[in-house]
């Protein structure tokens, strides 16, 4: 694996033998937890730990999208959302940073290796034109485990970053793995991001996953854009009446304890199923998400100066 990623032009970190805080350089550093935020033990500022473009890249703006768990279909939102910036006539990449469960690959029906030249690696593209880079480019079997320590899936991220050549994108979006761990801690430090999306789904424990993103944002001062549930309801296809398989939606409360506009809620789509596993994602028309294009259209728009 090592030998193949070293031909592509991928570069192998070694794990970090511990010697050192990340944030400040010293030896046993607990004060800044390698944010550099609130360290009085002579760090370097947050942005020091911004990663590096890669020189042949050019990106515009950077949106992650995140939850506080797993299984709420937050890899959908983010292929979905970027066909929708795409059909609007932006360059869109996605950046596929959910490193052990890599899946927007498949959803786009793309199983090309990835390939590299003496500038970086370079992502590759769907049939209308998104730039995609993951991990499952570079297995020899997509069904092959990353089983891989933090400090190494973290480096490959910022790798995603500086060695891939990303070329003139509009949007970027990232698509981060459930939770508060690694991954989503050395995004926030290591790229610009412009704002997060959080996915949700209408169940008794949404406040308890809005909380867990909403805070790591806030400690990692990344803007929070807005709130997107999935899984809302079904649509029964004899009678046309909606059913809420998952109960009721308790994401009103949440939004107002964080202050959070709700952009979309979406419908559980059998045929949205079906075309995401046969990787036909692009052929999808999914009118409820036009929401989020539209926000993000207006919070962070494309300067044509850029």
């Amino acid at each position: 694996m090592d030998d193949e990623k070293k031909e592509a032009g991928y570069e192998i970190v070694e794990e970090d033998d511990g010697a050192g805080c990340e944030g400040c350089g010293e030896e046993g550093c607990e004060s800044c937890g390698g944010s550099c935020e609130g360290c009085s033990g002579g760090c370097h500022s947050a942005e020091d730990l911004r990663a590096q473009l890669n020189p042949m890249s050019k990106v515009r703006r950077v949106i992650g999208i995140v939850s506080g768990k797993g299984g709420v279909g937050k890899s959908l939102v983010t292929s979905m959302t970027a066909v929708l910036m795409n059909r609007r006539g932006y360059h869109v990449g996605i950046m596929d940073a959910d490193m052990t469960g890599p899946s927007i690959p498949l959803t786009f029906g793309m199983h090309e290796r990835a390939k590299a030249n003496s500038m970086g690696i370079l992502p590759n593209r769907t049939e209308s034109g998104i730039d995609i880079m993951s991990l499952n480019l570079f297995l020899d079997n997509e069904t092959d485990p990353v089983v891989w320590r933090g400090v190494v899936v973290g480096n490959t991220v910022k790798q995603f970053w500086t060695d891939v050549i990303w070329d003139d994108v509009d949007y970027l979006f990232v698509d981060m793995p459930p939770g508060t761990g690694d991954v989503p801690l050395t995004i926030f430090q290591s790229l610009p991001v412009d704002g997060i999306l959080v996915v949700t789904s209408p169940q008794e424990l949404v406040s308890m996953i809005v909380a867990k993103a909403v805070n790591m944002a806030k400690m990692m001062n990344v803007p929070i854009l807005g709130l997107v549930e999935n899984y809302a309801w079904y649509q029964c296809p004899d009678c046309g009446k909606q059913h809420k398989i998952y109960g009721e939606s308790h994401l009103e409360e949440a939004a107002e304890q964080y202050g959070l506009p709700i952009l979309a809620r979406l419908p559980i789509r059998p045929d949205v199923a079906a075309s995401v596993d046969a990787g036909k994602i692009e052929t999808v028309d999914f009118p409820e998400l036009a929401p989020v294009a539209d926000f993000l259209e207006t919070a962070v728009p494309i300067m044509k100066t850029e």
